[in-house]
């Protein structure tokens, strides 16, 4: 049954986590000590939950946060698991498109493929959506969500089994970005609380210090005639680099912009308001870069590549023209990792950053 009503009453019913014959369980069994292929199992009163079902990212080409739910087609679809799964209209919108993508760039042999296109699509059919704030029960589990900041889609799950309230999140940030709303703060407090802590004890610069860094050293870069390779306002405010050429190498991100169109209400209050007049995903002066063979590197350029575009396509292709490599930056972002970067001996980037 599903209701849109708001979520349970705030008052904690009095109910113990222990009782003779009980006990919850909660067994990592992926990133309990490390980075990546999260899935938590938990179980409590004859009651199973699953969060998440992820892919270890130095296992495989991957992108936009995979570690999370990459597994879910072989889960479903390779398994006797009979249950069902839920997540955002958000994120099922932008799913597809990421697993077809991670399928095709995969190097594994098809033998040893975990899934392919046709699970896909059959698996895809199985996933249920939930709302925000909209409370839903499964076998006396109750559950809803609430917004998680970092990307688009991102959630907060509070499941509720016979009073004990549990929150999980992967991913989240408290600080709104260019585009997305913050993490909600909650009205109570769990439990229990199961939560990503890749950075739990890292203490960040502040967006417009770590926004400055990155911009002088495009701005530096393209001021001596060279290139800066990115994986994943500046130029409208710098008009003496408006003829300098800007590509996207990543076809799949084209479509995905459609999927935050449609989601624009997932968007903070800025971009928002800033869509009620312009389509603030309609970026004039970066063109999508469909091949090598129409990438101008006569000058100084700046391309924006997946990390696995910048593995796989710019590793065997960007860096063999040879203008690139004279005065070149590489500008690794977030999580991706130098250790995902095989640098030919015949290429030498004056700066791996």
């Amino acid at each position: 049954m599903a209701s849109t009503g708001p979520p349970p009453s705030l008052k904690r019913s009095d109910t113990s986590l222990t009782r003779e014959g009980d006990q919850l369980i909660i067994t990592p069994l992926g990133a309990g000590n490390e980075v990546g292929r999260s899935c938590v199992y938990m179980s409590y009163k004859g009651k199973t939950t699953l969060f998440d079902c992820g892919i270890h990212p130095a296992c495989s080409e991957m992108n936009f946060h995979l570690d999370h739910p990459a597994s879910l087609p072989y889960f479903l679809e390779k398994t006797t698991f009979k249950g069902r799964v839920f997540m955002t209209h958000a994120t099922k919108a932008i799913y597809k498109l990421f697993l077809s993508d991670y399928v095709k760039v995969s190097k594994v042999s098809v033998e040893d493929m975990l899934y392919d296109e046709q699970d896909i699509l059959r698996f895809m059919d199985k996933i249920e959506v939930i709302d925000f704030h909209q409370t839903l029960e499964v076998n006396g589990i109750r559950f809803w969500c609430y917004t998680a900041g970092h990307v688009l889609g991102a959630a907060m799950f509070m499941v509720d089994i016979a009073g004990v309230r549990v929150l999980y999140t992967g991913d989240y940030s408290r600080e709104e970005d260019r585009y997305l709303r913050a993490a909600e703060i909650l009205q109570f407090s769990p439990d229990i609380c199961i939560i990503e802590s890749t950075y739990g004890v890292h203490l960040h610069q502040p967006r417009n210090v770590r926004e400055k860094r990155f911009t002088d050293v495009i701005h530096s870069t393209i001021s001596q005639g060279g290139c800066v390779l990115i994986p994943d306002e500046y130029w409208s405010n710098h008009p003496e680099l408006h003829n300098i050429p800007i590509y996207y190498a990543s076809p799949l991100a084209k479509r995905c912009m459609a999927v935050y169109q449609t989601y624009i209400n997932s968007m903070n209050e800025r971009i928002c308001n800033q869509f009620a007049n312009s389509n603030p995903f309609d970026f004039k002066l970066i063109s999508t870069l469909k091949s090598i063979e129409n990438f101008n590197d006569v000058g100084p350029s700046v391309v924006m590549a997946s990390p696995n575009g910048l593995r796989v396509d710019c590793q065997d292709n960007y860096l063999k023209r040879g203008a690139l490599i004279r005065k070149m930056h590489v500008l690794y972002l977030g999580m991706s990792w130098k250790e995902r970067w095989k640098k030919p001996s015949s290429m030498n980037p004056r700066k791996l950053l």
